[in-house]
């Protein structure tokens, strides 16, 4: 069974910073894109960052500059995410597209920020 497993979200204050990880585990051949999606109440799945397996990453408007995101070109997907606000509260989600299964996510990790 493959499943893709998020730690790491929290609650923090406004300012501060947190680091998600998203382990990919089972019978995989291999991995290819990865990202991280956040939804919060009211509002739909959007994209916050994503990375190839090439290394090349892509951010939402709205975490540029604030946020990182890497792997550590195995199975695991990393999001540092500092100057947090609270607009970035939200049930966080990693998604991959893991050969020869397709796209698979996470089931989310809740991500707190207090004014």
């Amino acid at each position: 069974q493959v499943q893709l497993v998020e730690s790491g979200g929290g609650l923090v204050q406004a300012g501060g910073s947190l680091r998600l990880s998203c382990v990919a585990s089972g019978s995989i051949h291999s991995i290819n894109d990865m990202g991280w999606y956040r939804q919060a109440p009211g509002h739909q799945r959007e994209l916050v960052a994503a990375i190839t397996s090439g290394g090349s990453t892509n951010y939402a408007d709205s975490v540029k500059g604030r946020f990182t995101i890497s792997n550590n070109a195995k199975n695991t997907v990393y999001l540092q995410m500092n100057s947090l606000k609270p607009e970035d509260t939200a049930v966080y989600y990693c998604n991959g597209q893991i050969s020869p299964y397709g796209s698979l996510w996470g089931q989310g990790t809740q991500v707190t920020v207090s004014s």
